[in-house]
């Protein structure tokens, strides 16, 4: 098991790539501790998790977030200090979209992308970063997105947030490196998930025309980067950006 025995801290932790790389950390023996906006959605995904559990020390935890809530994140992430003692893995997955061309789009859209999708990840990442500077160990995944890296019409603030991310990784990267921490990401392509699940069959056929593998990515896949990611087989790795498309951006 390449995580076994390590904690994990999972932003977005209850649909889509969030639950899978939490379900993907469980099969490899990490105890995770996942946040969402429902309570009630998060508790039922915890116990998802349990089921997968493949170690008897494993520990199972969730707590309702709203990641854009600068106070409430450290108060969870105290909570989680105080339960556990230490955090070795972050996985920043929280994110939402509000699409629209920018005359139409709202202030409010744009606000509430920007705070979800990367303001989040500051809150998270300003909480655990003492601790983990103390330890000298520590992986930071970022979830960013090739529309971060490509621009798409209609989704100037989806785009702006996720290549937000690409620049919050790079610079964090070098400040913590002499102290052992990772810190990279990962910018999917278009992923099965709910997410696209409302796109329509024009929509699709749209993607996958600029996609040379010719299909939508699934969760898991990008699951296995992330494993990899916060295992000790990128050690040596930080401050980069793993494109997982299918060829979108070859």
């Amino acid at each position: 098991m390449l995580l076994e025995g390590k904690q994990a801290f999972i932003t977005g932790g209850t649909r889509g790539i969030g639950k899978a790389i939490a379900e993907e950390f469980v099969r490899q023996g990490a105890s995770v501790w996942i946040v969402g906006t429902s309570e009630e959605k998060t508790r039922q995904a915890l116990e998802g998790l349990k089921v997968l559990a493949v170690a008897p020390d494993q520990k199972f935890q969730s707590s309702g977030l709203n990641v854009a809530d600068h106070t409430r994140v450290r108060e969870v992430v105290e909570e989680l200090y105080k339960a556990w003692g230490e955090l070795d893995i972050v996985v920043n997955c929280a994110g939402v979209t509000r699409d629209n061309f920018l005359m139409k789009m709202t202030e409010k859209d744009w606000d509430d992308v920007l705070d979800i999708n990367l303001k989040s990840a500051y809150n998270v990442c300003h909480a655990v970063i003492k601790p983990m500077l103390k330890a000298r160990k520590g992986k930071i995944i970022n979830i960013s997105s090739v529309i971060g890296l490509t621009g798409n019409a209609g989704q100037v603030n989806y785009s702006a947030s996720k290549f937000g991310l690409v620049g919050f990784t790079r610079s964090l990267a070098i400040e913590v490196a002499k102290r052992g921490i990772c810190v990279n990401c990962i910018a999917p392509g278009f992923i099965s998930t709910d997410m696209t699940g409302v796109l329509t069959e024009e929509q699709k056929e749209g993607i996958l025309s600029k996609v040379p593998m010719q299909r939508l990515g699934k969760p898991e896949e990008i699951a296995y980067a992330a494993v990899f990611l916060a295992s000790s087989m990128s050690d040596y790795m930080t401050g980069q950006v793993m494109t997982i498309d299918g060829g979108m951006l070859a």
